[in-house]
Parts: structure tokens; sequence; C-alpha cells
């Protein structure tokens, strides 16, 4: 077993127990700090709080058995003070407004000390960070949302600058600069925040408010419960979300972000909860996260047409390790708003349970010559249940003109700056079992074909009781079941070692294909 520190805190640590298992050791195993026994864990990611600052630990690995299997040593971070919120006038009782108390705590909170929210129910409004902090929601710690809509600050969408060449994003809406209700939690500009700890965020949405007629704008778009708008140094470990408005979490044109241990669960039925959507952001870590939605558990994005186009801030170098997607309609999504283009993002050692699809790439025309797709990659999977667990789509019927002729036609149209680029797709060492509807479903523009999909050591195998639904959102493609390998307009594929069992018709239909190499 490998044994390595994913990240620290004054009070905290988060671990990875790396015995081969995909979210989930092959074994449970004893935590012991400092010879004391802390937990015991079978997740691959794991945490431990309540440690002191500025103090060494060792943390020893033992099976069920007390037989060592690693160690490793470090020291918390340095903590100058701690404020609690029960100090400032938080009462914790579910009842009483405690936003205003949290909010002071957390604006006289000098820089490298904590904010303390103790076990209670502290229902609130927005809490905007402060840089510099730590923000720690302890064990039984519960922030619960409010849901009167008037009671929420608008964060306009554009602000025209004074001399009026320039503006100001502040709300954001599925990729277009638009007036938002401020997140449960808000980051703003700011950087150097950890916010931690094994409490909770309950976004308290239901179908009798937030998510009743969710698609129209009443006052303002649906606020996010965790909204991080050109933020720097972001670290959040070890929460709950449940219940939210709408996107849980939102990091919007914001660089080196890491989430680590978090469960993320919203119900099935819920519209557009996605889990984690980083917007236009680089270098994004997201690791030992188990997420249950009724959207994509996450989507990575770069905005719409104006966004994109404007400032072309691709989302780059996004890794994402050690999480179990359920319950989702894509696991790992691109898009659809991806103008300013994905690039760098790699996906591995993940397990993806019940979710639609797996990968789930979606774009059209229209999008810009800057909504480039490359060096997209998947490895070290295992799917189940999955209905097709490899989509990329061209023409996904998005946007109020996404059923016209001109997003779906497959006739070949003149490549402009409206033309999207889809490059370089690899899937690696993968097992998709008991899946539904198809393998794959790769369908790119004929005047912009898909650039190069490799796919090596992939195996997929369908359900005795497949069901029948559509493989990707597009006009012209049918329900189907037990559907193989279906490509359309790729310049070259390369196929080494790629199984599917159980196929209702041929395995491979490949359409439009310039190059085959089969291995």
């Amino acid at each position: 077993m490998e044994i390595r520190l994913v990240m620290k805190t004054a009070r905290s640590a988060s671990i990875e127990l790396d015995d081969g298992g995909i979210y989930k050791t092959k074994e449970t195993y004893r935590i012991l700090v400092n010879e004391s026994e802390e937990k015991t864990t079978d997740t691959v990611i794991t945490s431990v709080y309540g440690l002191r600052p500025d103090t060494d630990y060792e943390i020893r690995v033992e099976d069920m058995q007390g037989k060592m299997q690693g160690n490793l040593a470090f020291r918390t971070d340095y903590e100058f003070v701690t404020l609690n919120v029960r100090k400032f006038g938080a009462k914790g009782d579910g009842i009483s407004d405690d936003t205003s108390f949290i909010q002071a705590a957390i604006m006289a909170c000098p820089a490298n000390s904590r904010v303390l929210i103790p076990k209670g129910t502290y229902k609130i409004t927005s809490l905007f960070l402060k840089s510099g902090i730590n923000l720690e929601l302890a064990k039984g710690a519960e922030l619960l949302a409010d849901t009167d809509r008037s009671h929420f600050a608008i964060l306009p969408g554009l602000v025209e600058s004074y001399d009026e060449t320039e503006e100001y994003n502040l709300g954001t809406w599925e990729g277009n600069p638009l007036p938002m209700f401020a997140g449960i939690i808000s980051g703003i500009g700011v950087s150097d925040v950890t916010l931690y700890g094994e409490g909770s965020i309950n976004g308290a949405a239901n179908h009798e408010n937030w998510w009743k007629n969710e698609k129209v704008m009443v006052g303002a778009f649906r606020p996010r419960m965790l909204s991080l708008n050109r933020c720097r140094n972001i670290r959040v470990q070890g929460l709950y979300f449940h219940d939210s408005p709408a996107w849980v979490i939102h990091p919007y044109f914001s660089d080196q972000l890491l989430f680590c241990n978090l469960i993320v669960e919203n119900p099935a039925q819920s519209p557009n909860t996605d889990g984690l959507d980083p917007e236009s952001c680089r270098d994004v870590t997201i690791c030992g996260i188990r997420f249950s939605l009724g959207d994509d558990c996450i989507a990575v994005k770069s905005g719409k047409i104006y966004m994109g186009r404007k400032y072309k801030t691709p989302s780059s170098n996004v890794h994402v390790y050690q999480c179990l997607m359920e319950n989702g309609h894509g696991a790992v999504t691109v898009g659809s708003e991806m103008a300013g283009g994905v690039n760098n993002l790699i996906v591995e050692k993940c397990r993806f349970y019940h979710t639609d699809r797996g990968l789930r790439i979606k774009t059209r025309r229209g999008r810009g010559r800057d909504a480039v797709l490359d060096n997209i990659i998947f490895r070290n999977l295992e799917m189940e249940q999955v209905m097709t667990p490899f989509t990329a789509n061209a023409f996904y019927f998005c946007d109020p003109d996404g059923r016209t002729e001109f997003v779906q036609s497959r006739e070949t149209y003149p490549v402009d700056d409206g033309t999207p680029v889809m490059k370089r797709f690899y899937f690696e060492n993968i097992t998709a079992k008991d899946c539904h509807v198809a393998a794959s479903w790769f369908d790119g523009l004929p005047e912009a074909k898909i650039e190069q999909i490799t796919m090596r050591n992939v195996g997929v195998s369908f359900a005795d009781d497949a069901k029948c639904d559509v493989p990707i959102m597009s006009n012209g493609v049918d329900a189907c079941s037990r559907k193989g390998l279906f490509a359309r307009n790729v310049k070259k594929m390369v196929l080494d070692n790629v199984t599917i069992e159980g196929c209702a018709g041929e395995e491979f239909e490949l359409f439009g294909v310039d190059e085959i190499i089969r291995k």
C-alpha cells in the first residue's frame, strides 16, 4: 500500500490509501494518529479531524488484524486564533437568522486563523468568504439555507465600467452573464481559503420553492450552494452538501482549487442540480467525492458564446480521481457551455454507477473556434449500470435555436467562426458492465470531424434486461438498446483490445471515419 498526504490544515488532514481499490479500498483499515486509534475506513481518500495546530503527527495504517500497512508523518499548519461564531451571537437553534453573526466572525477573522461553527443548526441566507481564513463546520453543525428569495442579495450579470470600456461580471447562469442570487456560501475575488469539517450544508430546496418552474427567472436565477468567482487557492474538505437550489459547487474563472473527500447529494428528480461545475478554471483537483444527483455529477464548462469569445479562458488542467458517481445524467460531462474550450482533463480511478452516461461531451455549431476540446483522458475506470459509457455529441439541442436545421443538420456546413473543434479523446483500461443503450455514441460534425479517438483495453458488456433509451440528446437519434460502438465523422480511430459483449447487432458501426487502426 502507498499512503499519500492529499491535504492538511491546522486541524485536519486527508490521506490516500492506495491499495489498488477504486473509491473503496480492497479491505477495511484502522487509522491510528500518534499511536491512538482514530477511526476505521474503507475509502481510498479519508480524513482525520480534531488535530492541534503546529504539531507533529504520525498516521499509522493497520489492517483489521493489526498488521501495519504503512505510515506517514506531517506537521499541521500554524493557526493564530479561533473565533467561535457562538461568541458573536449565533444561536444555532435552526430558527433564528444567524447570517449576520457568522458573517461578523468571518469579517473579524485575521489571517491564518479559524472561524469555528460548532454543533447546531444555523439558519442563513448568504455568507461571503474572506481571504486568508479557515472556516470549519464541526461535526453536528449544519448551515440551513433560507428559501425566501426576497432575503437573498442579487448579483448583477454585467456592470459597465465608468469609462464604458470594460465590465465587471458577477452573476452567471448556464454560461451567460445574467443576474443570480448570491450563493449560500460565496467567494468573490478571495484567495487562500479553506472550507472544511465534518458538518453539512443544507440547501433546503424542493419542488415547492427553488425547483418550482426552475427555468423561469424570478428576481434572479437560482443560487449555487458554493459559488467561487475569480478566486485562487481554495480548498474544500470533508463537508456534506445536499438539496441544492441549483448547481451545488460552481467555481468560476478561478484557479488552484482542491475539492476533497466530500459528499454531494441531491434527489434524482431535482432539476439542474449538477454536483461540481468548474467553469473557465485552471488547476483543479477533485478527489474522494461521492456524488448522487439529479443531473451531471461533474460538468466542466467555459461559458456560452459571449463569455467564451470575450475572455477566451478554457477550463484546463482538471484532475478527477478516486470519486464515486451515482444516479446522475452524466458522470463527467464537458459542456455544453464550453465556448472557451476545455483541455487537459484527466479522469482516473473512479467508479460510475447507474449514471445515464459515463463521459458526456456536449457541443454544437455556434459555440465557436475557441471551443476547442483537446487531451480528454479517461483511464482506469469501473462502470456499472451505465446506459451509454462513452458519448461525444456535436449536435446537442441546447439553447432556443437548438433544434433548428443549422444546429441539427448532418449535412456539411462551411467552417466559420462558429465551428467548434473536437480533438483528442483517450479511453484506457476501462470496464463497463451491465450497460443498457449503447457502448459508445460519437457523433462529430461532418465539416469538423473529431480528430482522434483512442480506445485501449476497453471492455463493455450489456445487461440481460437492457433498457431502451436515447444514447445522446440530438434530433434524429432514436431510442435503442444493446447497440455497439457507434462513431460518425472521426478522422482517426485507434481500437486496441476493445471488446463488446451482448450486443444486439453489429459490435462496431463506423461511418465517415477516415482512418481506423485495430490491434
